[in-house]
Formats: C-alpha cells, sequence, structure tokens
C-alpha cells in the first residue's frame, strides 16, 4: 500500500498552511480580482438606462478610447504627473530621513514638521494651498509682489495647473516616505558605515556604496506606493481645479469619475478603467522583474 510522500503530518502541514492563506485569498479575490473581472465584462456592454437594457457591444468601448482626446489628454496628464511627483517625492524622502537621522538639535521638532502633511485629510491640504495659489492674496503671490512681479493665477493657467498639482502632492506625501526612510536607516548597523569610514571611503561613498544599497527594499515599496499614489489622484483636482482649465489637470481617475459619475456612462468608464488596470499592472510587472533584481535583503 503506498503513502503520501509527505506523510499524514506533511498533508495535516500542507491542509493547516492552505487553511491560514483561505481568509487573506478569499478576501483578495472577492475584492481584487472579481472586480477587475466584473469591471472588464461591464466593459463589453453599454450603460443600461430605465427603459433600455444593456447591450453587448464588444470592443466598441475601446474602439472609441482611440479617438477621445480627452482620454489621451488624460493619459498625458498622468503621465507628467507621475514624473513630476514620484521620483521628486522619493529624493525629498531620502534626503528628510538622513537628516533627521543625525544627533541634530530638535530633531524631534523637525521629524514631527516633516510627518505633518501626511495626517491632514486631502481637502484640507487643497483647502489650504487654494490660498497659497490665490491670485493677488495668495502667499506665492504676496511673495512676488516683494518682488515687483506680477499676479498670476497658477490654478487658472493651463501652463502652470499641473505644475501647482505637482507642487501640492509631492509635499505631502515625501512626509509619508520619510518615515519608511528613517526606519530603515535606524536598522543600518552602524559598524558598516564605520568600517567604511576607516577604509577611507568619503561621506559620499559611504552612502552610495553602503547606505543606498541597503535601503533598495524600502525603495521599491515607496516607489510602488509612489505610482499608486500618482495614479489615483482625485481629491486634490476635484477641489482645487475640477480637471481644468481646459481640462489641463484631468487624469485618469478624475476622467473615469466624470464619465462614470456625471455623464453615467458607465461601460465606458468601465473600459477606462481596464486602461488604467492594465497601465498599473505593467508598471507593477516592470518594478517586480526588473528593479527587485538590485534589491539587496539582509
Amino acid at each position: 500500500m503506498k503513502t503520501h510522500p509527505l506523510g499524514n503530518s506533511g498533508r495535516l502541514a500542507a491542509l493547516h498552511g492552505w487553511l491560514l492563506l483561505l481568509p487573506a485569498a478569499v478576501l483578495l479575490a472577492a475584492f481584487t480580482h472579481y472586480p477587475a473581472v466584473a469591471t472588464f465584462w461591464h466593459s463589453l456592454f453599454t450603460t443600461p438606462r430605465a427603459n433600455r437594457p444593456a447591450v453587448f457591444i464588444g470592443a466598441d468601448h475601446y474602439r472609441d478610447l482611440l479617438a477621445d482626446p480627452i482620454f489621451w489628454t488624460a493619459l498625458h496628464n498622468n503621465l507628467i504627473f507621475a514624473a513630476g511627483t514620484i521620483l521628486p517625492s522619493i529624493a525629498l524622502a531620502l534626503l528628510m530621513a538622513l537628516w533627521v537621522n543625525e544627533r541634530i538639535a530638535g530633531r524631534g521638532l523637525l521629524r514631527l514638521a516633516y510627518f505633518t502633511p501626511t495626517v491632514l485629510p486631502m481637502i484640507a491640504v487643497a483647502n489650504i494651498w487654494l490660498f497659497f495659489y490665490t491670485p493677488d492674496y495668495g502667499l506665492f503671490d504676496q511673495l512676488r509682489g516683494l518682488f515687483g512681479l506680477p499676479a498670476h493665477n497658477w490654478l487658472g493657467s493651463t501652463e502652470t495647473a499641473l505644475g501647482a498639482i505637482i507642487v501640492v502632492a509631492v509635499w505631502k506625501e515625501a512626509g509619508f516616505f520619510m518615515i519608511f526612510y528613517l526606519a530603515a536607516l535606524q536598522q543600518i548597523p552602524p559598524e558598516l558605515r564605520e568600517a567604511a569610514r576607516l577604509e577611507g571611503a568619503s561621506r559620499w561613498q559611504v552612502f552610495w556604496k553602503v547606505t543606498f544599497p541597503l535601503l533598495m527594499p524600502t525603495t521599491l515599496f515607496v516607489s510602488v506606493k509612489a505610482v499608486i499614489n500618482a495614479f489615483r489622484l482625485i481629491d486634490h483636482i476635484f477641489v482645487m481645479t475640477r480637471g481644468g482649465p481646459d481640462n489641463a489637470t484631468s487624469v485618469l481617475l478624475y476622467y473615469i469619475y466624470e464619465v462614470g459619475f456625471r455623464f453615467w456612462d458607465q461601460g465606458y468608464a468601465a473600459a477606462l478603467t481596464m486602461v488604467l488596470l492594465a497601465l498599473l499592472a505593467a508598471i507593477a510587472l516592470f518594478k517586480f522583474f526588473w528593479l527587485e533584481r538590485k534589491v539587496h535583503y539582509q
């Protein structure tokens, strides 16, 4: 009579492991995989109305995307927003973490000041920066007036509106990412830096050859979080610009909101959502199959 190669104890251990994974797997399937599949299915149909059921139209919504100028504008704005927030917010967070990790006077207050924007609600942050950007009376125009410069409508100009939103996002996110870098810096054994200095390494060489490679796992995590934040922005735009002027600050998620809830075209909004999911999936694959190779775990 053949016996299982793992034996009864091995099968019980495997069953125990699967049972432990089951709650997380059910939640993942119910709130991630099923909604994604359902969204793709709805993207193949027209939006049902009170007197007209949904009609299967196949890939018509996706063909409409190719001819939709607002979609391309929103995609372009989102890519610019991602490029303007991901690297600057990570770099600023790392610089702040390196600074407050040193033994300096008022280190606790400085950490609190850097982290404060993170705990503020996004709507409150948007209203604060609305005051800064107000023409004539805002903080920025008051400072410009000291140098004799004219007032400028920062959020009402197509040239500066998206840049103004980028500044707000970096200001809010850098303090959040700083916490992860600060925790990672405190886990690095000081003996490694001391050994590098004894070998004659400069301060920059110690950082680039010792500290930064050991921070790569944190950098990978923070970069994934930064990408997610770059493509889920809607609060600031909803309060500050509503996608204007002339769609200059309209990004993919805000356009999905407008199509789905203002114009009530659920089918087209589902197609837009699938494009956003595909874009995020492509970026995630790139990060985990290319960037993770450069990550060194202790």
